[in-house]
């Protein structure tokens, strides 16, 4: 049986709870999936970025060259829920989604750029560090 507390009761605690509700949701506060992925890997996944050319398309924070406007910004992709609107973010899904784009999203824009997956999960490790 649910008990139910007198509304006086309760309510000289609101503020507090609000208080702490909303500081403990701030997605500030969440680290990104590869927050601490070895810094040599999120390293060369910045390079491989370069290398591929992925600039020529999108802009993408410290990679040389990457300052394309096909595509959309990669700037803060760590905190980002979705990778192209549709598929969860997170570092499984992002190699994947490196690999071969069109086998997650059927008709999307992203060219298959022949990216291995030990190169996608480097690419990844850098973009999911971005804040």
């Amino acid at each position: 049986m649910l008990a139910v507390l007198p509304y006086r009761a309760v309510l000289p605690l609101a503020p507090l709870v609000l208080a702490l509700l909303s500081a403990g949701c701030m997605p500030q506060d969440i680290p990104p999936p590869f927050d601490r992925a070895p810094q040599a890997q999120v390293e060369r996944g910045r390079l491989l970025l370069a290398q591929y050319q992925c600039g020529s398309c999108h802009a993408i924070p410290d990679v040389q060259a990457a300052r394309g406007r096909m595509g959309p910004t990669l700037a803060a992709f760590g905190r980002r829920s979705y990778i192209a609107g549709h598929v969860p973010n997170g570092p499984e899904h992002l190699v994947r989604w490196i690999v071969a784009p069109g086998s997650l999203v059927p008709g999307t824009l992203m060219p298959a750029m022949g990216v291995s997956p030990d190169d996608a999960r480097d690419m990844a490790a850098y973009l999911l560090a971005l804040e």
